[in-house]
């Protein structure tokens, strides 16, 4: 479907008189955003990159090959190398923070932190088990970012580096990393929350903290919850 609409993108467009070149990056453009709510990281390269690769293979149009290298730099913005390190656009089930807040309560206007929101799935969710708190997103591809404010206006989403970004003025960090991120995030939080703060794991736990609690709504989605001071395991 993706690959379908991003040909009929690419020959709307042609038709209306719009030079080769941009009504190819368009076309790509929508694939890539349709990209995103694929499955597994593969699955959306697939996705991005199968309308060019098949626009390439079947001669349909000449270009010098320069032109060629703008699929892959709109690929690279929206899925930034050195972001591949953390976790890849991983959705958040919009079921898997129900009842967060009786075991992770917040005073109301509480500043929550989604970091690595990608497409305001976990925002949404947050939403949801805290609707009086005060939202906040960050998010390295600016593409992403950009989508997520329009899908989540009632949020304040930046563009930005996760690692790079102060933690201590929230109340509440919530992450979707992978295992091998977590300890990063453990040191992060260790070094910047404030005391009563919490720090929330969907799926993943924190090897080297104790849960607080954990909260079990998803089937193989746990919730890992941990409050500011942080006890160590023994």
């Amino acid at each position: 479907m993706a690959w379908g609409g991003s040909w009929l993108c690419y020959g709307l467009l042609e038709k209306s008189g719009m030079t080769t070149w941009l009504a190819l990056s368009l076309a790509t453009v929508l694939g890539v955003l349709l990209s995103v709510f694929a499955g597994t990281f593969w699955r959306r390269v697939a996705v991005a990159a199968g309308f060019p690769l098949s626009l390439l293979l079947s001669g349909a149009v000449s270009l010098p090959a320069w032109a060629w290298l703008l699929p892959l730099v709109i690929v690279a913005l929206v899925y930034p190398m050195n972001a591949w390190r953390d976790a890849p656009l991983f959705p958040t089930p919009a079921e898997a923070l129900m009842g967060m807040a009786t075991s992770a309560p917040l005073k109301p206007g509480a500043s929550i932190l989604d970091a690595g929101c990608g497409l305001g799935h976990g925002l949404r969710a947050l939403r949801s088990a805290y609707p009086e708190a005060t939202l906040h997103g960050i998010e390295w591809s600016w593409p992403l970012r950009a989508l997520t404010a329009l899908l989540c206006p009632w949020a304040k989403i930046r563009q930005g580096d996760m690692w790079g970004a102060d933690w201590s003025m929230h109340d509440m960090v919530y992450l979707f990393q992978r295992p091998e991120t977590m300890p990063r995030a453990v040191e992060k939080a260790v070094a910047e929350l404030r005391p009563g703060a919490w720090l929330a794991s969907l799926e993943f736990p924190a090897e080297d903290l104790q849960a607080t609690a954990v909260l079990r709504t998803v089937e193989g989605k746990p919730v890992w919850l941990y409050r500011v001071p942080f006890q160590r395991m023994h």
